[in-house]
């Protein structure tokens, strides 16, 4: 069977021209990876809205209908910086969904991606940093309670701390949250995850990939995970607008294959969601994020 993949159109709603956040991202990423041969469209699993008692396994359900109401607060708009609409909220609702269905499909299968994710600076009531709701948080509660997973780790290497996940998961020890991020960067007041590991402006692929094989190596171990969240973000890459770390196209392709052969090889089935990705040049990031599909690719193809 081919890797399991997950998109929905509904993923890139229109947005203003030139805003900060690319939301044609993930329209393009699709397009790469048919282009280039990872995926034929028709194989591309396409997820359900995720429901609203799923997304109050991590969520204030008064901050769910208010968001999806469009009646946030003036100064919740400003932490979150994404203008409302009724497709973007549907977009948002359903691409919770995709992460929902790209991790029972890891559990299925032992590994499977996204074609997005990573939302991890929702917090329980309130969004910041582009984030509404929180994927990687309510994922790990519904799997824990649901009886799924007895643990799941979150292995996330976004270029910014996962500081939401981090808050929502503070009190559910079986949901481990690990962050490597660069220190001097968003937010400027970080939260505390279960291992966070903060590393200095301009690192580059070497010393990264480094750090990355010594925490899989020591964590893994010590948790033995049912499933592991990862967050493959590329800010880390030296062009990315918003990151301050140096890695390379090699460098990603080199992080990415390192956490799944990590995890793999113990028997443990990981899940790659896309995280962050800054660029004015849309089809370099779209290329940019498609690195970590093309890489799961040739592990699931090697296995």
């Amino acid at each position: 069977m081919p890797l399991p993949l997950i998109y929905h159109e509904d993923y890139s709603p229109d947005f203003p021209a030139g805003h900060r956040f690319p939301m044609e991202k993930f329209r393009l990423l699709h397009d790469h990876l048919i282009d280039t041969g990872v995926a034929r469209s028709e194989q591309l699993l396409r997820p359900a809205l995720c429901p609203p008692d799923i997304l109050a396994l991590a969520h204030d359900r008064v901050y769910i209908e208010r968001y999806m109401a469009g009646e946030l607060p003036p100064d919740d708009q400003r932490r979150l910086g994404l203008p409302w609409s009724e497709a973007l909220a549907r977009r948002t609702v359903r691409a919770v969904g995709g992460s929902l269905l790209a991790a029972e499909q890891a559990l299925a299968h032992g590994l499977a991606c996204h074609l997005a994710g990573g939302t991890h600076h929702a917090h329980y009531d309130y969004p910041a940093g582009f984030c509404i709701f929180n994927d990687l948080a309510v994922i790990s509660r519904y799997l824990l309670e649901a009886g799924k997973v007895g643990r799941v780790l979150i292995f996330d290497c976004d270029v910014h701390q996962g500081d939401g996940t981090a808050r929502i998961l503070e009190d559910t020890p079986d949901a481990v949250t690990v962050s490597l991020h660069c220190e001097q960067n968003f937010p400027v007041r970080k939260a505390h995850s279960d291992w966070d590991i903060p590393l200095p402006r301009g690192m580059g692929d070497d010393d990264y990939l480094k750090v990355v094989e010594d925490a899989l190596d020591y964590l893994l171990p010590l948790y033995q995970p049912d499933l592991v969240l990862y967050d493959a973000g590329v800010d880390v890459h030296q062009d990315d607008a918003l990151g301050y770390l140096c890695l390379t196209d090699q460098g990603l392709a080199r992080r990415d294959e390192t956490v799944m052969r990590r995890c793999l090889g113990r028997g443990i089935p990981v899940m790659g969601v896309i995280g962050g990705g800054y660029s004015k040049d849309r089809h370099a990031l779209a290329r940019r994020h498609g690195i970590l599909h093309h890489t799961a690719k040739k592990v699931w193809e090697n296995q």
